[in-house]
């Protein structure tokens, strides 16, 4: 009597398994049909059944693109001078007053005379002196009745005499310090009756008309830069201006090792000032590229950057690229062959090595109408 259990539960399991693994035979026999003959892969045997996933692709041909540097710098004045006494005197002058219009060779600092106008006197005396000996020196050398030596003697003393009448010159002239270029006073000229010693601070002008935009570029950009290209900046005030580079380093800084770079900005109007924070854009060598849109980039499997095109028998590829440029109308990629034939939509439903149905964007390459 124990055995009627096990054999109803054998019978359960029997019917189980065919109900369930066997289910289509079961049912064929049942109906009184033909058993199925189950493909020897099933997935092949799908694939071959299944249509081809629908893309629309883009024939794109390389082309030149200009690509651009942008830097943080900041706006420097073209010229700036510390104009310094080098001789001692009390300041005779008024001040002139900080961002005062100066013109080359106007008056900034002068200094009293003390002593040096009867300086010069003096020495204007000797020299007039040395030079009448030096005549009769030379009339008795011509009559026998001079040495040379003596004749040599007078020479000598009229030409230190007119080194001394020189010296006290260059002294006076020393008195007025003058602007050496157009410019702008960024301090106060020294203070009425103000001593100043030799070095000692009589004022400091800038020159804002050029003004440059200076930044710093890294080692990997710097070979691409050359002076005279042009470049834009845009201030922190918003202000967008334009010029060339004037200047590019060839020493590193030993600090950052980057290249200072230099571009010279008219500023007629003095509106731009110094120290001004500025976006710099340099345009850079001409490199070649294809223009897609951003949509087509994907990653493959292993998170590489890339798109995914057809190749002649319109079977998926995957291409890894380096953008170059983003712009409105697309982006500048650069590591693809000189012509590709892009997915541009439908490149997230399929994978390498899929043959596609390919729906043309624009104009189809010669020959794949």
């Amino acid at each position: 009597m124990r055995f009627i259990p096990v054999l109803t539960a054998l019978s359960i399991m029997a019917l189980l398994y065919l109900f369930v693994m066997e289910r289509d035979a079961l049912i064929a026999f049942a109906s009184g049909g033909e058993v199925p003959v189950v493909a020897a892969d099933p997935e092949d045997d799908a694939a071959a059944t299944r249509r081809p996933v629908r893309v629309v692709v883009q024939h794109s041909e390389r082309a030149p693109v200009e690509t651009a540097v942008v830097l943080r710098g900041r706006t420097e004045a073209a010229r700036r001078v510390e104009v310094r006494a080098e001789t001692a005197g009390l300041v005779v002058s008024e001040p002139l007053r900080r961002g005062a219009d100066i013109a080359a060779g106007d008056a900034l600092c002068e200094l009293s005379s003390g002593t040096r106008a009867a300086a010069l006197a003096e020495a204007r005396a000797r020299l007039a002196e040395a030079e009448i000996n030096l005549n009769a020196a030379d009339r008795l050398s011509e009559g026998g009745f001079a040495s040379q030596s003596r004749l040599a003697a007078a020479q000598a003393a009229q030409q230190a005499a007119q080194a001394a009448v020189d010296a006290a010159v260059e002294e006076m002239a020393r008195l007025v310090m003058h602007a050496p270029f157009d410019g702008i006073l960024e301090t106060d000229t020294a203070e009425l009756g103000t001593l100043l010693q030799p070095g000692a601070l009589c004022a400091t002008l800038i020159k804002l008309d050029p003004i440059r935009l200076v930044g710093f570029v890294s080692e990997a950009q710097v070979d691409r830069l050359e002076t005279g290209a042009m470049a834009g900046g845009r201030l922190a005030s918003g202000r967008e201006v334009t010029g060339r580079v004037d200047f590019v380093a060839r020493a590193a800084d030993a600090s950052t090792r980057t290249f200072r770079v230099e571009v010279v900005v008219d500023n007629p109007d003095n509106a731009i000032r110094e120290g001004q924070s500025a976006e710099m854009m340099i345009r850079a060598a001409t490199q070649e590229g294809h223009l897609l849109p951003g949509s087509a980039l994907t990653l493959n499997d292993d998170g590489a950057l890339g798109i995914r095109a057809v190749d002649e028998d319109d079977r998926v590829i995957f291409k890894p690229v380096t953008v170059l440029r983003d712009t409105a109308d697309g982006m500048w990629l650069d590591g693809l062959p000189e012509t590709v034939n892009a997915i541009v939509v439908g490149q997230e439903f399929v994978r390498e090595g899929v043959q596609v149905h390919v729906t043309w964007r624009g104009d189809a390459p010669e020959g794949r109408e």
